[in-house]
Order: structure tokens, then C-alpha cells, then sequence
């Protein structure tokens, strides 16, 4: 399909052709579709763009990759079809492994999007296979299933476009977590120690970028830059964010009738 740039919803169309595309190549699932729809309403509630709050958890991200002994970044479907190059540039800045991980579990699906990553650029991809051999603890789903070498012996870990349960069991073993998640009130959002409120397609690039600006500063500058982060207000001002947008619509003339009497049984 080709996508006029003039349109008003270019940008959002792409990426949805980009999913649809990888879905036909097995490496996005149905569900994973259904995902990005969700997120895509809470992009519309920022405004669509990174926001302040978004650019103090880029910055912290950054700096936590960079001071990290064993730093890894989680790649699923998703995250491969929309910025498989980004994942690269970004282990290549900080000294990252990339490791696949999957809910909805297949060898083909793992060798699909492995080599998708390794199109992209990267010399190894860890997950694949019977790599996937050490076990996450308190975790039933595929998940579970991590590299002995990547994840499992991480202490830092970005996971774009994650489920809370994974996030929540990887805090639990002690390890310090990156999302991206465009929903500021999911549990993804909230176990982790960073949480950047943004569409994967900005963040990563903008990560990239500020690990790039950062490697050269010193490991108690950028341990300063953790020690100043607050997650919880973080997610305060996403949520700030929403709000005064959606004010802002309401005093340029969106106009909303309620009915004055709910349906029985609402």
C-alpha cells in the first residue's frame, strides 16, 4: 500500500503497514495488532510527540545502560518490526546484548525475528532456540524461558512494549528495568524502575541519541543522573500531560453531550 506523506495520519498509517507486513512474515501475532491499536489511543492522549517527562526517562535510560555491568534489551515482534535497526544502534552505544523473548513462543517466530536483527546489524541474538534454556522464577507464561548469558544474569534490562508480569518478576530478582510503554498506568509502567511514556518508534531513536551523548561522561555523572530520577513523577506528569490535553481540547470547542440519565443496569 502506498501511503500519500501529505496524509494527516502518515506516520501512524506506516507503522501500521510495518506490523501488518511482519505479521504476514510470522513474526508479529494477531495480539501483537491489537497492542499497538491500544497504544495508539494513549498516543493520541500525548499528543503524539515526547514529551518533558518522557525526555528525563530517555536521559535515565541512557545512563542506567551505560553504568550497567550486563545491560540487555528484550526484543519481541513488535519491537523488531518498527525498530530492529534502532535495538541495534542502541547495544552498540551502550555494550548491550539483544535477546529475543516472546509470549507467544515459536522457534520459526524466534528465528524470524533473529534474523531480522541480524539484517539490522546485530552479530549475535540470544533467546533463539535452546539458548532459551534458564527459567525466569515465579513466571508460568513463554516468557519464562530467557538465555543463561543475556537476561538472566542481566542487572539492567530494557523491555519495550512488555507485559506487567515479566516486569514485576524481573524486579523481584533484583534487576533494574527500562520500559517503554505509551500507557502510564499499567503495570508494566509502574513496577519499573524507568518508564518512558512514549511510542517506541520517538523513544528509541531519541535513546540511541542521548547514549551516544552520554558515553563519554564520567560513571558518577551519570550515576547522579539515577540518583536525581523519580519514576513515580515521572508517571505523574504523563498523566499531568493527558489532562492538559485534554483541557485544551475542551476549551478549543469539543463539546460532549451525557445523557442526563444513565441506562439501566450501566
Amino acid at each position: 500500500m502506498i501511503i500519500p506523506p501529505q496524509h494527516p495520519r502518515y506516520h501512524s498509517l506506516l507503522q501500521r503497514e510495518k506490523l501488518v507486513e511482519a505479521f504476514k512474515r510470522g513474526i508479529v501475532v494477531p495480539q501483537g495488532l491489537i497492542a499497538h491499536g491500544r497504544g495508539e489511543c494513549f498516543d493520541y492522549l500525548i499528543g503524539e510527540r515526547t514529551t518533558e517527562a518522557a525526555k528525563k526517562a530517555i536521559e535515565a535510560a541512557a545512563a542506567a545502560l551505560l553504568t550497567a555491568r550486563h545491560p540487555v534489551i528484550s526484543v519481541n515482534g513488535n519491537t523488531a518490526a518498527l525498530v530492529a535497526r534502532e535495538v541495534v544502534e542502541l547495544a552498540e552505544a551502550t555494550g548491550a546484548r539483544i535477546e529475543v523473548n516472546l509470549f507467544y513462543r515459536s522457534r520459526e517466530r524466534e528465528e524470524a525475528i533473529a534474523e531480522v536483527l541480524r539484517r539490522a546489524g546485530a552479530k549475535e541474538v540470544l533467546g533463539v532456540g535452546e539458548d532459551a534454556s534458564a527459567m525466569i522464577p515465579e513466571l508460568f507464561s513463554e516468557r519464562r524461558r530467557v538465555s543463561p548469558r543475556g537476561i538472566y544474569v542481566a542487572d539492567v534490562v530494557l523491555v519495550p512494549l512488555e507485559d506487567g508480569d515479566r516486569t514485576e518478576a524481573l524486579r523481584r530478582m533484583g534487576k533494574t528495568v527500562i520500559a517503554i510503554d505509551l500507557n502510564p498506568l499499567s503495570r508494566t509502567a509502574r513496577a519499573a524502575n524507568i518508564t518512558i511514556v512514549d511510542n517506541i518508534v520517538r523513544a528509541m531513536p531519541l535513546l540511541v541519541e542521548k547514549a551516544r551523548e552520554l558515553k563519554g561522561r564520567s560513571e558518577e555523572e551519570l550515576l547522579g543522573i539515577l540518583k536525581r530520577y523519580n519514576n513515580e513523577e515521572v508517571l505523574r506528569e504523563a498523566l499531568m500531560e493527558i489532562w492538559r490535553n485534554i483541557e485544551g481540547w475542551f476549551r478549543r470547542g469539543l463539546t460532549i453531550e451525557f445523557p442526563k440519565q444513565l441506562p439501566e443496569g450501566f
